[in-house]
């Protein structure tokens, strides 16, 4: 077995192929000869019978046995002999004693010398019949019948008829040499079909050896059991053929769960999967619901030529990636208040510097106690009215964000944002409200320039969190209006934009909230943004 092993596919195949055939073509060759050699000696033994049932039933054989005429048949039993190619023709009497035999020394002796058969049964019963013996001239096969009298009333003696079986051997040792020529034919054939089809089969895997084969799919098996994503792959029929624990484990399946084998449609009833195997076209980053969770699911089909032959899956429970996504935010937005506040406090500080240095000592010390004043009245309004540090962090961020572009944003002191929803996702929140300041930001700085501001206001009284962002823009036409939530439309000429505001809708679509705009106190656009605060 471990010699096996060690041979390369292709010599596996012939080797096993071939023994193959040399086995199948053995026994049958071996069932051939033994079935044809005991058709042989059968039809031997019949035209035996027949003939000594010919010899038994002529008159003058009768005749010369009722006289004890040896002298007439032992030459007669000889040219009978000779005419149907017999070895032998055997005459005896009622008793069994030969009246002829090829050997004239055993004329008057009992038949039962030569087989221990002396023709009882054709005797007393006056049935033919056949029997295979090795008597004084060999292995025979012999057919012995009964002669009558005349008068077919009494039975006088009996003829015994052999064949020699030589002829038999002869015949049988053509035919296995015939035999041995087919089964080095059938090797041969064997071997080139081996050859054939391991080329074939080897293309079609790549090349690779079964245990290569094996090695990969342990690998394979092994990748996919430490993806933390849920994979289920699908065949052509929509059967599942592939799957990982961790794709139990997110449906909330039990462990002991078997899913290959069964239909996509039963574990994961109308799954996008079979539409993706239809049409061909793959779906990456879908919201799916399901079991009262969001899942983000990627759906990529599995081609050969331009044929699908499946779709694989992977999804992961939304709340796993918000969780990255919350921590990605936070650390921006701390990156974001950094860098604001760098460049802020660098610009103060050569202020300042300019200001020693030319003894303006009083105007020096008044402008850092202004910004001072002006710091720490923002985040007193911050403390006071918006506890949430999250959000609290990310709008002092956009204060000096504004600041280091030349812009103010105002925040309206009587904002008041104390009952956050504890299960409101913070960073879906604060992409909603940065989005709308970002685009106030620059909206207001490419019509205004230097010295525009931004005006935000919140309210979280009655049913819902109200955020309203004012800017000083140039505005939205009618017709922009009816578009300007849609992904890709952009007043900019610039790329990478239009996609900010579809953005919030989609969000706020999640948050079962909704976005308004109307035109702004003197010109420009307001942003209102409603959010339940029954959001669950």
């Amino acid at each position: 077995m471990n010699l096996l092993r060690s041979l390369k596919l292709k010599n596996r195949m012939i080797l096993i192929l071939g023994l193959m055939a040399l086995v199948q073509t053995g026994l049958i060759g071996v069932f051939a000869v033994q079935y044809l050699h005991q058709s042989l000696e059968e039809q031997i033994g019949q035209r035996a019978l027949h003939v000594a049932k010919t010899i038994a039933a002529m008159p003058q054989i009768s005749e010369a046995v009722s006289q004890r005429n040896t002298a007439y048949l032992q030459p007669i039993s000889m040219l009978l002999a000779k005419k149907t190619q017999a070895r032998f023709v055997v005459i005896g009497d009622k008793q069994g004693i030969r009246l002829a035999h090829p050997s004239h020394e055993k004329i008057g002796f009992s038949m039962a010398d030569d087989d221990g058969d002396d023709g009882g049964i054709a005797l007393i019963e006056g049935e033919g019949y056949i029997s295979k013996a090795l008597g004084s001239l060999g292995w025979s096969m012999r057919g012995k019948a009964p002669i009558y009298a005349l008068d077919q009333q009494e039975i006088i003696g009996v003829v015994s008829v052999g064949y020699h079986l030589d002829q038999v051997d002869g015949v049988i040792n053509r035919y296995r040499l015939t035999l041995v020529a087919v089964i080095g034919l059938s090797f041969l054939l064997s071997a080139v079909i081996a050859v054939w089809f391991a080329n074939h089969f080897k293309k079609a895997i790549f090349g690779l050896e079964p245990e290569q084969i094996a090695h990969l799919f342990d690998e394979q098996k092994a990748t996919l059991e430490t993806v933390r994503e849920g994979i289920i792959a699908i065949n052509c029929e929509g059967i599942i053929t592939i799957f990982n624990r961790n794709a139990i484990k997110t449906l909330g399946l039990s462990e002991n769960t078997q899913l290959t084998g069964r239909s996509i449609e039963d574990v994961l009833p109308e799954s996008a999967m079979s539409e993706v195997l239809r049409t061909g076209q793959p779906q990456f980053d879908c919201e799916v619901w399901l079991h009262n969770d969001v899942y983000i699911v990627n759906r990529i089909p599995l081609q050969q030529g331009n044929q699908v032959t499946g779709v694989v899956s992977s999804f992961r429970r939304k709340d796993e990636l918000d969780l990255v996504s919350k921590k990605l935010t936070r650390i921006r937005q701390y990156a974001d208040n950094l860098r604001s506040q760098a460049h802020e406090y660098t610009n103060k500080l050569h202020t300042i510097a300019g200001l020693i240095q030319l003894d303006a000592k009083d105007e020096a010390m008044a402008f850092i106690g202004q910004e001072n004043q002006e710091h720490q009245e923002l985040i007193h309004l911050l403390l006071e009215a918006v506890p949430d540090p999250i959000l609290a962090g990310f709008l002092l961020g956009k204060y000096n964000r504004a600041r280091e572009v030349g812009l103010q944003l105002v925040i309206d002191p009587d904002s008041h944002m104390t009952e956050l929803p504890d299960r409101l996702p913070r960073e879906q929140l604060v992409s909603i409200i940065g989005n709308l300041i970002d685009n106030a930001l620059e909206a207001t700085l490419l019509h205004k320039g230097p010295g525009g501001q931004v005006n935000l206001s919140m309210t979280d009284l009655g049913n819902d969190l109200i955020f309203e962002v004012e800017d000083q823009g140039a505005g939205v036409s009618e017709i922009e209006e009816q578009q300007i939530f849609d992904k890709g439309f952009t007043s900019k000429t610039e790329a990478g934009h239009g996609i900010g505001l579809h953005l919030v809708k989609g969000l706020l679509k999640n948050l079962g909230g909704t976005i308004t705009l109307e035109k702004g106190d003197e010109e420009g656009c307001r942003f209102i943004v409603y959010i339940p605060k029954s959001y669950t």
